[in-house]
């Protein structure tokens, strides 16, 4: 199984066309606008459009939410805006920029992403913060204590501290917080969480919630969410459906609205939230049948 990465590293350096790397105006300030308008994303011919004829616009600074169903489009949003994938037709606009003319390096300098999988690689915490080495030490400690891992890195021995094989030394939920302290050392514009809590558990859920709203205060955050009461306190809420727009509005807007597509996925959360016990509470055992006695529980 560890092969396949040899062959992934043959075919990526002979048989892949490299990416245009040309240089481009630089994207302007903090809080960047994004602007979709009528984008069309295919990943391959024959394949169903991933985003048919996408039109939205987001306010530089605008915190927004983004639920739908698995195979929505929701990822297909961040795909199309760090080009990773490039888009069939429409334009994706950049505070007033469309991103087809920019330069990769000088876009994507201008976007961060939190993925739903961590990318930690083997090498120090150092390596993995920076791996440019642009920073300062006590830049990499700031970030780290912001993000609540300072004690924790303290206690491995530093920022020169080896990381075992994919960041096996940190849990799941540090390993997300290690890609939130990357992202706020960078000089991103736009954020874009991807349900990156969604195989937390709830207490580092409410870190990276909290630390991204004190941090990107007067940046543009696109959140996919996993549950949805995590979005609640969003500007507005993006609802994807089959690749399309089902609804854009405000989270009390859309809880108004009769038809809203939003309402009924709320709606069904909730259901599932009022079967599932909370934390520590012991599912209640059901009463005993009819016409029989239960036998007595020593005290």
């Amino acid at each position: 199984m560890q092969l396949v990465s040899v062959e992934r590293a043959h075919e990526y350096s002979s048989s892949l066309p490299a990416e245009p790397q040309q240089q481009s105006p630089q994207v302007g300030g903090r809080g960047a606008g994004v602007e979709f308008r009528r984008v069309v994303l295919v990943y391959r011919e024959g394949l169903p459009k991933a985003l048919d004829d996408v039109s939205l616009a987001v306010r530089g600074g605008e915190k927004v939410g983004i639920v739908g169903r698995t195979g929505s489009g929701k990822s297909s949003l961040f795909a199309a805006l760090f080009r990773t994938a490039e888009v069939s037709r429409g334009r994706i606009l950049l505070d007033g920029l469309d991103v087809a003319g920019v330069g990769l390096r000088q876009l994507r300098s201008r976007l961060a992403i939190i993925p739903q999988d961590p990318f930690v690689f083997s090498g120090t915490v150092r390596e993995n913060l920076d791996p440019c080495g642009r920073h300062r030490d006590q830049q990499l400690l700031e970030v780290l204590n912001q993000c609540h891992l300072g004690p924790a890195v303290h206690a491995m021995g530093g920022l020169d501290a080896e990381l075992q094989h994919r960041g096996r030394t940190f849990s799941l939920g540090q390993r997300q917080l290690l890609c939130l302290a990357r992202a706020l050392l960078t000089e991103a514009q736009v954020l874009c969480v991807d349900e990156a809590t969604a195989s937390v558990d709830r207490r580092t859920d409410r870190l990276l919630q909290k630390t991204i709203a004190e941090r990107f205060r007067h940046r543009t955050v696109l959140t996919i969410a996993h549950r949805i009461n995590t979005i609640l306190d969003c500007d507005r809420v993006l609802v994807m459906h089959a690749g399309k727009v089902a609804d854009f509005d405000t989270p009390a807007a859309l809880r108004q609205k009769d038809d809203s597509l939003f309402r009924r996925l709320l709606g069904r959360e909730g259901e599932r939230d009022a079967s599932t016990p909370a934390a520590g509470e012991q599912t209640p055992a059901p009463p005993p049948p009819r016409g029989r006695t239960s036998p007595d529980v020593g005290v």
